[in-house]
Formats: structure tokens, C-alpha cells, sequence
């Protein structure tokens, strides 16, 4: 887009753990998500996008900087992204827009910003040092590692911790969108509403529940599977979170998919109260909408729950973009959440070189159709593993690799379940050594491995002495000002602040104030 061009609002939706796999939109037979079906139809829908690690913050720290994780130490949910590094909102923000975020970003440190000029809520996360791995001790159970309880306790609910933040922050965002559109000025936004469902556990709220029935839930293509046929990451997500310690029944597992689809519903409810909020706010014809999720979800399939493996339930993500300027297409090529910040400094105009960056832009393919490279990087430094996993996705192939597990690759067009490893065949020996020098030119595994050890043995030191006495927690407080609040008498120019709010405006149709 170039510059002098008026600059679209820009509406950020967030949920986590939502897996493309799950979604009508996506070929998905049970889920129902009228509302980003709805915006597919009218915008980009990208059928391969991957995020940058299966795990929500180095997944979203990605998203946010067009840079792998590693690259600055984000390894896993207790890491800090370093506040000099520059994310799409820094960019957007010094092009002249409004940033503000209402809901999660799994900010860890004493940056609780990074870019965003406001915060409408704190993180649902602990903002500390409390949940680093221990790669040196990778059989210890640190007590903050899921378990099947989430799984084993599936069904309707009226009331949940997750949809009381999703609430707060639907409703926040809502407001804000309200009193922004209706203050003078001529910056553009760019809101971000993240929300915590579907991520586990699997509590469908009772009203969307009850829009499935259990006979028409599918349920895992293919069942657990037995120790000699997994994987080794397979095998250590049973280590990690399974053990046969919490055995699950068949109707277990299809309780968890029901609630599952029915918090993918209440998503897109919420995303119909956002775009119908700005449908009010007469702002509808200026907002491009971007919705993504930060990873996916198993769901069960091979006996696996939640994220951290490279299956494509896990990693494969929605991302859609609708609005001014925006191609209706569906898009094949494969495509990544680092590809996000290159593209809003294109959409922007911005004369920032993409140098350095991990992503390329998806403008021309957004705005031409101009077909993208389809080809990207993926890497997990996280728990249930002592040693990096780097991932390269090209074409129809996708490559896994890693000094402490055996390689695998997988052809998605012949074997969508990814169950022939073809790593193990004779056939694959030459693409398998050419993609494993790859990885090894551009990861140095031995030195990140050392490096993620080092950081993990700090973060703990500091973790145990901030929680020694007394705290004074990272964790964001948002700010309430009461005196900007409803009616007040402090500002004579605006002794009626209703009538700036109002939809639809009095002050448009009566010509001004």
C-alpha cells in the first residue's frame, strides 16, 4: 500500500490453540463457525499456514517479531521476548497508528507493551520465571505440566476462568472500538483481541454444547498408539503428559471433541460480536480483519492431546485476512506466522528493509493473488524434550530434525496423517541428507542446546529469589480512570459524553455537535 494512501484500521483476532484442522472453513465435517466461514468468503483464506513453534509463546513471539524464537531466547512459556526487539506494532505504532491489545499475549519480563501503546487486560499467564523446563533433568514431572485431567473432566459448563477472560475481553475491546471510532482524529488502529479458548481444558460453555450432538462427533481417525509404534516425539509426549496414569474411556475422548468443536463455536460468536462492533461504529468499510490462532490441538488423533509436537493438527493454524484492498482467493502454498510482520510494514508502505527477517511479505499475494513461496521453518526448545527440533516445510515435504531424535519426513499429498516416515526409506536417503545440512547450516544445534541449558539454569536462580520475600510482580495491571468514566464534570467541552458513543451518531446526523 502506498504511502499518502489513507491506511486501514486493522482488527487483530487472536484464539489460541485453534487448529485449521478443526474448521468448516478448513474442510472440517462437525465444527460449526458460521462467522469465519463468513469472512473466509469475503477475504484471503490461507489453507497451509503453520505457526513458528508448537507452544504459545515462542509461537507468538514469532508472530509478533518475523524472527525464530531461538534467534533471541525465546524458548518456551517462561521466557522473556527482549523489549529491543521490534514487533509489528512498534512498526505499525511509528506509521502513525493506534495500537491496543485487549486479552493474552503470554508476555513473561517487565516489558508488558512491547509496542502496544495500550493494554486493556492483564495476561491470563503468569508474566514470571515459574514454568521453565529442566532439559538436564527431561524425566523430572514439573508440576505445571499438563496432564489428561483436562481430557478425563470434558463436558458442557455455564461458568469457566477461561470464558470469564474471554467475556472481559471481548467486552473491553468492544468499548474501546466504541469510544475510539467516535474520538476525533485521523490515526488509524490496529486492536488486538486474544482470547484463551479453545485452548484446553475442554469446557464447552452449555449454549454451544448443546449445538452438537454426541453421535454426530467424529472421533480419531486413528487410536492410541502402543509403545514400538510411536515416534520418538510421540513417545515423549506420552512421557510428558500421558504415563497411563489417567486412562480415558471412548466417551471421554468424544466429550472432549464435543466441548472442543463447542468452544470453537463460542470463538466465532465472538468474532461476530467484533465485527458487528464495528458495524456500528461505522468502521466496517475501513478495517482489515486478521484472525489466527497460535497453534493447534491433536485432539486426540494417534493418542496425542494439545500442542508441542509438528503434526499438522498441532502447527497448521488458521489465518484469514478480509477487508479494503484484500483479493477473495484461497490460497494453497504454504505460509507461516512469520510472514505477519513483513506484511504489515508492505501494507503500511514502510521504507524498513525486510533484512533480517525470517518471514517474507504476503502483501503481493493478499493484494494481487501473487502466489507465495511455500516454503518455511518451524522449531520447538521446549519441555518434553532435552535438545532443539528444527522443522523445514517446503513444498509437499515436511522435515523434521534433531541431534537427539531420528529424522522424519513426511510427503502431505500422498499421506495427509503423516503416518510413513519416509526418513526410514532407502528412496528418501539423498533428500533426507540435503535437508538435514540445511537445518545444520542454519541452526547451530549443539551451541542452542547449550545455549536453552544456560538460560533455563538463570531463569530458575532469578524465579527462586523473586518468589523469596516479598514479590513485586510482572504481571500487567490495568489502569482505570475513573474520572474519564461515564458522566463526570471535569471537561466542560464534553458535558454530554453519551452523545459521542451513541450509534448511530447523533452528532453525524444532525451534522455536528
Amino acid at each position: 500500500m502506498a504511502r499518502g494512501r489513507k491506511l486501514p484500521n486493522i482488527l487483530f483476532v487472536m484464539f489460541d490453540q485453534m487448529a485449521a484442522l478443526s474448521l468448516p472453513s478448513y474442510g472440517h465435517p462437525v465444527a460449526k463457525a458460521p462467522n469465519l466461514a463468513r469472512l473466509a468468503r469475503r477475504g484471503t483464506l490461507f489453507e497451509n499456514a503453520y505457526c513458528t513453534a508448537p507452544l504459545c509463546s515462542p509461537s507468538r513471539f514469532g508472530m509478533l517479531t518475523g524472527m525464530l524464537p531461538s534467534r533471541f531466547g525465546a524458548y518456551d512459556n517462561a521466557a522473556e521476548l527482549p523489549a529491543e526487539i521490534p514487533t509489528f506494532l512498534h512498526h505499525l505504532r511509528s506509521a502513525g497508528y493506534r495500537t491496543c491489545l485487549s486479552g493474552k499475549m503470554d508476555f513473561t519480563g517487565a516489558d508488558q507493551l512491547h509496542g502496544y501503546e495500550e493494554r486493556l487486560t492483564t495476561d491470563l499467564s503468569p508474566s514470571d520465571f515459574g514454568w521453565v523446563p529442566d532439559w538436564e533433568h527431561p524425566e523430572a514431572i514439573q508440576s505445571w505440566y499438563h496432564t489428561l485431567q483436562s481430557v478425563a473432566e470434558a463436558g458442557p459448563c455455564d461458568y469457566s476462568l477461561s470464558l470469564q477472560y474471554d467475556e472481559d475481553a471481548c467486552d473491553r475491546a468492544v468499548d474501546w472500538l466504541q469510544r475510539v471510532v467516535g474520538e476525533k482524529g485521523e490515526r488509524p488502529f490496529m486492536l488486538t483481541v486474544s482470547v484463551m479458548q479453545p485452548h484446553d481444558p475442554y469446557q464447552g460453555l452449555r449454549k454451544f454444547w448443546d449445538l452438537y450432538s454426541a453421535d454426530e462427533i467424529d472421533m480419531p481417525a486413528e487410536p492410541k498408539r502402543k509403545a514400538g509404534r510411536r515416534t520418538q516425539i510421540e513417545e515423549r509426549m506420552y512421557r510428558l503428559y500421558d504415563r497411563d496414569e489417567i486412562p480415558l474411556s471412548a466417551r471421554q475422548i468424544r466429550d472432549a471433541r464435543r466441548a472442543y468443536y463447542a468452544m470453537i463455536s463460542y470463538c466465532d460468536d465472538l468474532l461476530g460480536r467484533l465485527t458487528q462492533a464495528l458495524e456500528v461504529a461505522g468502521a466496517a468499510d475501513e478495517t482489515i480483519i486478521v484472525v489466527t490462532s497460535d497453534h493447534g490441538d491433536m485432539l486426540g488423533e494417534r493418542g496425542l492431546w494439545y500442542k508441542m509436537t509438528f503434526h499438522d493438527r498441532a502447527i497448521r493454524v488458521p489465518l484469514i485476512v478480509a477487508g479494503p484492498g484484500i483479493k477473495r482467493q484461497r490460497v494453497r502454498q504454504p505460509v507461516s506466522h512469520l510472514d505477519l510482520l513483513p506484511t504489515f510494514l508492505d501494507l503500511v508502505g514502510s521504507a524498513v528493509r525486510h533484512d533480517g527477517l525470517d518471514g517474507v511479505s504476503l502483501w503481493p499475494t493478499l493484494a494481487r493473488g501473487v502466489a507465495p513461496r511455500g516454503d518455511l521453518v518451524g522449531e520447538y526448545c521446549g519441555e518434553g524434550y532435552d535438545a532443539p527440533v528444527a522443522m523445514i516445510r517446503r513444498g509437499r515435504h515436511k522435515f523434521l530434525h534433531s541431534r537427539h531424535l531420528k529424522p522424519e519426513l513426511y510427503d502431505l499429498e500422498a499421506d495427509a496423517g503423516e503416518l510413513r516416515n519416509l526418513a526410514e526409506e532407502p528412496t528418501a536417503r539423498k533428500l533426507v541428507e540435503a535437508l538435514a545440512a540445511e537445518v545444520e547450516a542454519r541452526w547451530d544445534l549443539v551451541g542452542l542446546r547449550a545455549d536453552v541449558i544456560a538460560s533455563q539454569r538463570r531463569r530458575r536462580l532469578v524465579h527462586q529469589a523473586l518468589v523469596t520475600g516479598r514479590v513485586a510482580a510482572w504481571d500487567f495491571a490495568p489502569r482505570v480512570d475513573a474520572a474519564a468514566a461515564y458522566y463526570r464534570n471535569y471537561d466542560p467541552n464534553m458535558p454530554d459524553p453519551d452523545r459521542i458513543l451513541r450509534r448511530p451518531s447523533v452528532i453525524r446526523r444532525r451534522g455536528g455537535a
